[in-house]
């Protein structure tokens, strides 16, 4: 513990690893381009460059604190300095920002305007280069890159997969994938991770709304939305609403006002992933093979793990996603003449994950040659599309998703966070409805923001081993010590993102950790609100297996291959 004086008042600190976090600390937003909390410190933006009591000038986020320092952030000197760096940037940056997909949430744009920017001194001199479309998931503009490094270092320490990384040096300086390659080629798994740390336009989400648009315009044509968990807890702040509350109702509300004829719960897919996934467990539990049994929902994953292990293909659960079983579902429903009565059924997902775009449009994504899901939106596109339609999100008045998919259980709704699934799972295996049974499970070690989570439960006699992870790197440590035989387990559930579906690349950006924490939170409160806590127990499923679903479970629910 020490003290350092900021502006002339006395700041104490602890464990802060840098100046900047006791700046922070301190009340103060100190301008910063290239930090993350929980990125490695780069230092290269330099805006957070502060003075000491002696003139002398560093950046705050690679000075560790000292006891007694005393530091100045916002002298004259500073002000000109932080000024001039952001005018250079924009110097060698396009300037479409009116036009720009990250116009009102670029962190260049909202210096440039803090920071008193008018007008750009320097003519820009760097060559246009080509965007990247090949991606189903984001685009890559390299004349938007301010050289940051954020989207390098989240793929490589994050994610542990390193598609992208600088190239050159000096003025000639780049972020692209090896040997100038299009992002499709590398090993990119489309989550989405390094737009969530690209402070510009650089890397954005493949936007898919205007196709939206256009089916809604068309009469001959039934769209069906379906919204996943996470979406519910991340749209709401957003509009001036408390963070991490559930709007589920205003979501609906305002779909059904667009024109959407019929708006359905992913969770209610959920369950029926969980009825499957319980399901396939129990039967390689008792057989003794494909052990460990790893879940499926996460697309990102599930092409991490074929493309690089695909020794354990076999070891991936064959349930489709809750976007996949839904779609599938929906438009097995309207194949029926009478369902259908004449029109188009134009399926559009809502998510909170870049992947989903993906995973559409995988081989294993359609069924009878039909493509399930037609179009993917994310949770940020979705934004966009309420505040085209300029309806007041924040007075709408909730309303409830229609029948007769329209409903998921507790358990269905926390597939959002990690833990979700597993937690879902276990409450499907055990016999016990009370509450004390339900907050038993919570508390056996499948809830919290840890990267890597293992704990054991008793089944009937059996101890069943779990591993919960989220974040690619930590899913490449849970699989090398399978794979070298440090670890046994039974059942491996993996996201992509850290934290799970509510951090999706497809989420609003610019999240710190208190929103994250209420994002949880939100999810785990509209658990607590729902009369039915296990899939199983879901009146609606039931009724589907008992009818549409009825022999056809297998073609509907499950993948042959993930090719």
């Amino acid at each position: 513990m020490g003290t350092m004086t900021i502006d002339g008042r006395k700041i104490e600190f602890t464990d802060e690893k840098n100046v900047l976090s006791v700046i922070r600390k301190a009340g103060i937003n100190i301008p910063t381009l290239c930090y993350h909390s929980e990125l490695s410190t780069f230092g290269a933006c330099r805006l957070c460059t502060v003075e000491d009591g002696r003139g002398k000038m560093f950046a705050s986020c690679s000075e560790e604190p000292r006891d007694g320092m005393v530091i100045h952030t916002n002298t004259g000197k500073l002000r000109k300095y932080r000024k001039l760096i952001v005018e250079l940037l924009l110097a060698a940056h396009c300037r479409d920002c009116t036009t720009c997909v990250k116009s009102g949430e670029c962190v260049l744009q909202e210096l440039a305007h803090r920071l008193g920017v008018k007008q750009v001194r320097f003519e820009n001199t760097r060559e246009q280069r080509e965007l990247d479309f090949s991606s189903p998931s984001i685009v890559r503009d390299p004349n938007k890159c301010i050289l940051c490094g954020n989207c390098v270092r989240a793929c490589s320490e994050i994610q542990g997969i390193g598609c992208i990384g600088f190239a050159f040096r000096g003025t000639e300086a780049m972020v692209m994938p090896a040997f100038d390659k299009k992002i499709s080629e590398t090993d990119c798994v489309n989550c989405g991770q390094c737009r969530v740390y690209c402070p510009t336009g650089a890397i954005s989400i493949r936007t898919n709304t205007g196709s939206v648009w256009e089916a809604l315009n068309d009469e001959n044509v039934r769209v069906v939305a379906q919204i996943a968990p996470a979406v519910r807890v991340a749209v709401g702040d957003y509009f001036g609403l408390p963070k991490g509350r559930s709007v589920m109702g205003k979501i609906v509300n305002v779909l059904h006002r667009m024109g959407f004829d019929e708006v359905y719960d992913t969770s209610f897919s959920a369950d029926l992933t969980i009825m499957e996934e319980s399901a396939e467990f129990l039967n390689r539990v008792q057989k003794g093979e494909n052990l460990p049994l790893m879940t499926s929902c996460c697309p990102a994953w599930v092409k991490f793990v074929t493309d690089q292990y695909p020794e354990y293909v076999k070891n991936v659960s064959t349930c489709r996603s809750p976007q996949g079983m839904l779609s599938a579902v929906i438009k097995e429903y309207f194949r029926d003449p009478q369902n259908a009565q004449g029109k188009k059924t134009v399926m559009v997902s809502i998510m909170p994950c870049t992947a989903k775009k993906m995973e559409a449009e995988r081989p294993n994504s359609y069924t009878k040659g039909e493509k399930d899901t037609d179009i993917v939106i994310t949770t940020t596109e979705l934004i966009r599309m309420i505040r085209t339609s300029g309806i007041d999100f924040a007075a709408a008045e909730p309303e409830a998703c229609d029948m007769p998919f329209g409903f998921g259980s507790g358990g269905g709704v926390i597939f959002g966070v990690t833990g979700g699934v597993t937690e879902a799972v276990l409450r499907r295996l055990t016999n016990d409805h009370s509450k004390e049974a339900m907050h038993e499970i919570a508390e056996s070690g499948v809830r919290g923001e840890e990267g890597i989570k293992e704990f054991s439960v008793d089944y009937q006699g059996t101890e069943i081993k779990i591993c919960v992870a989220s974040g690619l790197a930590n899913a490449r440590k849970v699989m090398d010590q399978v794979k070298n035989g440090e670890k046994e387990y039974h059942l491996i559930e993996i996201m992509a993102c850290r934290r799970g579906c509510i951090m999706g690349g497809g989420q609003p950006t610019r999240a710190g950790d208190r929103t994250k924490s209420l994002r949880a939170k939100g999810l785990y409160n509209a658990d607590n609100t729902t009369i039915i806590k296990k899939s199983d127990e879901n009146p609606l499923v039931q009724e589907l297996y008992a009818g549409l679903l009825k022999g056809k479970e297998h073609e509907l629910l499950h993948n042959e291959s993930y090719e």
